[in-house]
């Protein structure tokens, strides 16, 4: 099997999360700058918008620890188009604190969105009509399968002060039938009003994506291979996971020791029984990769060497160090898919430490893996697989992710572009170096990879302070934003420049002429 060009044609596009984006309310959301973001990328020629993982977060703000990997992040939700639709009025948004305009506050932003939001469900309660709450009591039921888990687990938390389920009431934590019934009860309005919140952010996510289609924009999301403990999934579902009759994991994923870290990397998601879940079918894979899906058009899988082989570290270390490789479920997991879903629509993050194995099972399913350009100029450089010239086409090329510096900020550390990075560059493309956002991105576009993705930041030439995410960085991360004005500025032209000039401008409809876009 290989991708096909009806899924990977030749295009490009733009990373970028929605919580970067404009707006007066503190945090990127799915009003009217989102809308325009996507009128942006039309008029770019891109057809690509890529985010990151979409559900809500918690304790360090990682779109990579959420929640629930089925649920949406409420504080996308937009105020205006509350306003629009009746759950707000004017008044309620009239005292808006001063948040920066340039970095989510996190701690400040949820407080005044959760006081905001609880006014949107008071009015809804009180005003909403037969047809309305219609509505969303059928909405409801469609998504119970998980809806109905999270929204208590949601409630849960917060009575309890956002403390972890291990450390709940027993009988809450082990999610015990009669203690479950009893929260149900106790806690019916906070259930019913995060199944509010959870309705309204799917409406005005499904509602931006119908618009990005019609645009010709398609959205790229993200499947981190591994859930928080501390999620509705896992409080819902232990008997697949490596817990203890408490609840508390036993085996957590990581990554063994390398250069970068001679103690490797413990990440503490609790690790999966995948033998538990072949006995049902991958039940639960399924029903989240059908839930992704009707969000997004194609899939990012984070860590996709962990379903060839991953790296199991006891619960009890303090350190990655003292792991083991442990075979995943390889193919018999995705012939599953495959004859569930048939063609996959699946970007493989192959980074790291790659081996043959992995490179099987990726080739073996035709997935294209990521070439990321900041990687390219070190080490043999004539045989770095990350250099334009060793591409095949079955890949998405990026001048960085959301785990790199920006390309400027890069380029400006020297621990990062060391000086023999920085003595190749220039003879790699054969003149010096001027502008080395514009350099990568050149590189990228002119590539035989079917797919280019820039991030936002390396558009608009920004440096390390607009970084979004330093791996090992326990806070700090994820909060960078851009203003309004830059969705003006003339980065956009010459993006659109280098898209025609390298074909990658959408097929259905004529490409301008190039033009002086270079400028």
């Amino acid at each position: 099997m290989t991708a096909q060009d009806s899924i990977f044609p030749r295009s490009s596009g733009v990373l970028l999360h929605p919580t970067s984006l404009p707006g007066r309310y503190g945090i990127g959301d799915l009003g009217p700058n989102a809308y325009r973001f996507v009128d942006w990328l039309e008029s770019a020629g891109q057809t690509i918008w890529q985010v990151l993982p979409l559900g809500p977060t918690s304790y360090g703000d990682s779109p990579y620890q959420s929640l629930s990997t089925f649920a949406g992040n409420t504080l996308l939700i937009s105020f205006d188009q509350l306003i629009q639709d009746g759950w707000l009025v004017a008044d309620d948004v009239k005292n808006v604190p001063p948040f920066s305009p340039y970095l989510a506050e996190f701690g400040r932003v949820i407080t005044y969105h959760s006081q905001i939001l609880a006014k949107a469900y008071d009015r809804f309660t009180a005003a909403a009509s037969a047809d309305h709450k219609s509505t969303f009591t059928a909405w409801c039921a469609e998504h119970a399968y998980w809806l109905e888990d999270f929204a208590l687990f949601a409630s849960l938390k917060q009575h309890y002060g956002g403390k972890p389920w291990v450390e709940w009431p027993k009988g809450e934590a082990l999610h015990e039938p009669d203690a479950i019934a009893a929260a149900r009860q106790k806690h019916s309005r906070g259930v019913e009003e995060q199944k509010f919140r959870q309705w309204q952010f799917f409406r005005q996510w499904n509602a931006l994506r119908e618009y990005a289609h019609e645009k010709g924009i398609r959205l790229v999301g993200d499947i981190p291979i591994f859930v928080a403990h501390d999620s509705a999934d896992v409080w819902g579902n232990r008997d697949e996971y490596f817990l203890d009759a408490a609840g508390n994991p036993t085996f957590i994923a990581g990554v063994p020791p390398d250069y970068f870290s001679p103690t490797g990397q413990r990440w503490g998601n609790p690790l999966y029984r995948w033998d538990k879940m072949a006995e049902n079918g991958y039940a639960w894979w399924l029903s989240r990769i059908r839930a992704t899906l009707q969000m997004v058009d194609i899939v990012r899988v984070d860590h996709f060497r962990g379903f060839e082989a991953y790296w199991e570290v006891p619960a009890s270390e303090a350190t990655a160090v003292k792991g083991c490789w442990v075979p995943g479920p390889k193919f018999d997991f995705f012939n599953v898919v495959v004859e569930k879903f048939g063609q996959l629509p699946i970007i493989a993050e192959d980074l790291g430490l790659i081996t043959p194995g992995v490179v099987e099972l990726r080739d073996g399913l035709g997935l294209p893996g990521m070439k990321i350009l900041q990687f390219a100029f070190g080490g043999a450089a004539a045989e770095n697989s990350f250099l334009p010239h060793n591409f095949t086409p079955n890949c998405v090329v990026y001048t960085g992710t959301h785990d790199n510096n920006t390309t400027l900020g890069w380029w400006m550390t020297e621990k990062e572009a060391t000086p023999d990075v920085r003595s190749f560059v220039p003879q790699y493309i054969g003149h010096p170096v001027n502008e080395i956002h514009w350099e990568l991105t050149r590189l990228g576009m002119a590539s035989v990879a079917h797919t280019f993705v820039v991030p936002m930041q390396d558009i608009l030439g920004f440096g390390a302070d607009t970084r979004m995410n330093t791996p090992g960085r326990e806070s700090g991360n994820w909060g960078w934003r851009f203003t309004a004005e830059w969705l003006d500025h003339p980065a956009r032209e010459r993006l659109a420049y280098m898209t025609r000039l390298y074909g990658r401008w959408p097929k259905t409809e004529a490409a301008p002429e190039p033009g002086d876009g270079e400028g």
